[in-house]
């Protein structure tokens, strides 16, 4: 599913626009992106919970010559499914 299906699930479901649909739904990524980006856990209770973790810097190798290269470290944003998603889709 693509941002413009998810959006008309969306005004579907609530019965609105799609226009409102749309804003609802960038309201939604806007805020649980400035949290992530101030380092905080986003929850929704039934569906999972987002989270950025640390990761630290390691060693590679370049697929193509086999060269070992370093990884810097990042921080990385995790998502672990609540119980009731998980229950759903298993």
């Amino acid at each position: 599913m693509n941002k413009a299906q998810l959006i008309e699930a969306i005004a579907a479901e609530a019965k609105m626009t799609k226009a409102d649909a749309k804003r609802a739904l960038e309201a939604v990524v806007g805020a649980t992106t400035k949290a992530l980006a101030k380092g905080e856990r986003v929850a929704l209770v039934g569906f999972g919970s987002f989270a950025v973790s640390k990761r630290a810097a390691r060693k590679g190798r370049n697929p193509q010559n086999g060269k070992e290269i370093k990884i810097a470290a990042k921080k990385v944003v995790k998502f672990k499914a609540g119980a009731e998603l998980a229950k759903k889709v298993k």
